[in-house]
């Protein structure tokens, strides 16, 4: 299948994930907590079951890692040249405070590297969608548009795009090099989309996160032009040493 073909199934994919979610977020639903005292839904657990179910009919050959199935082991995944990195709900936390800001994320990583994905925030009636061979665009209802990042300078005012449930200590000390700073708050991996619209200008990750949060959105942010790195320069990259945790990084549409 090529990516064009595949990049709509998977967009179709994430919207039934989506509707599997919204019949939960209309209702009172029941949290249980991980051993990282992380949140757990029903809502988690029912998307889940969706994307797995259609990632394996899509695409039986290709493994699927799920922060809902993440016990494959390092000696498995360090075998696999390309596979599916799902996160089912990212932003559980937004979720359960019902303010709408939680995505469904599907990517494809090949190489260490997301080649395609989607962002979906069902609560918004949004997608953000993202292939090499394809492009990246931002769908609203009916309409796409095509998502192009254009690079601005880092002088004058500076739209720094953060944590609305996870603020960082070491963000107040990284933004000191600029002169001009406005904070816009973001729940999920809608921050890295918000760069790859030109919504932020960057948006630091002085904090903890898993590769399942960030694999679409980097694809997004990535495709449409942003630069995505660790801290250091270096690149940031997936299934390449046996812990989910990410380095710190960095999504940024501003000049070197």
């Amino acid at each position: 299948m090529n990516q064009t073909d595949l990049l709509e199934e998977i967009l179709q994919l994430s919207v039934e994930a989506g509707d599997a979610i919204m019949g939960i977020y209309a209702k009172d639903f029941n949290v249980e907590y991980k051993e990282d005292e992380s949140p757990v839904t029903d809502a988690d657990l029912a998307a889940h079951k969706v994307i797995a179910a259609g990632l394996q009919q899509l695409t039986p050959d290709i493994p699927v890692l799920s922060e809902e199935s993440a016990g494959i082991d390092w000696a498995t995944r360090q075998t696999w040249n390309e596979y599916w990195l799902v996160d089912p709900i990212d932003g559980t936390k937004e979720f359960i405070k019902k303010n709408g800001e939680f995505t469904v994320n599907i990517a494809l990583i090949k190489a260490g590297k997301p080649i395609l994905g989607v962002v979906h925030a069902p609560a918004l009636n949004v997608s953000y969608l993202a292939a090499e061979a394809v492009g990246a665009f931002k769908q609203c209802d009916e309409a796409r548009i095509e998502l192009k990042v254009t690079k601005k300078a880092n002088t004058g005012l500076i739209k720094v795009v953060g944590s609305r449930s996870h603020p960082s200590p070491d963000l107040a000390a990284y933004l000191e090099q600029f002169d001009d700073v406005e904070m816009v708050p973001k729940g999920s991996s809608l921050k890295l989309c918000l760069v790859a619209e030109g919504e932020a200008d960057i948006y630091p990750r002085l904090g903890p996160t898993s590769e399942w949060d960030t694999g679409a959105g980097h694809a997004v942010a990535e495709i449409a032009g942003a630069t995505i790195t660790q801290v250091d320069g270096s690149a940031l990259t997936y299934n390449q040493k046996e812990s989910y945790l990410n380095p710190y990084f960095i999504v940024s549409r501003l000049e070197a």
